[in-house]
């Protein structure tokens, strides 16, 4: 079964190399605004919100639903793009394969 060891080798290889990508993908950030820079949200590759700003001037008690809809939209543009980057970078180690559970 000399096979089935290389095979085995070769997928502690493959997971190793996972690992050390998703935790090279944690560092990174994915922005995104909303309301032409009125809110900014970032996430970071483990689809974690790190950063809410919200420009004082769109604070308003009279339109809160505008604010909420702001925040919203930005944190998922942001989730997105840390999809995105994270799909990427699994994507140069699967070679584009689309793989259930790795990001795929």
């Amino acid at each position: 079964m000399k096979g089935f060891g290389n095979i085995m080798k070769e997928a502690q290889k493959l997971q190793q190399q996972m690992e050390r990508i998703q935790a090279e993908a944690a560092q990174k950030k994915g922005e995104a605004t909303a309301g032409g820079g009125m809110v900014t949200v970032e996430a970071n590759g483990k689809q974690e919100l790190v950063s809410i700003k919200i420009d004082p001037e769109v604070v308003s008690r009279d339109d809160v639903q505008m604010l909420e809809d702001l925040v919203l939209a930005a944190a998922n543009e942001a989730l997105r793009k840390s999809r995105d980057m994270m799909q990427q970078e699994l994507g140069k180690l699967t070679g584009g394969l689309r793989i259930p559970g790795l990001g795929g």
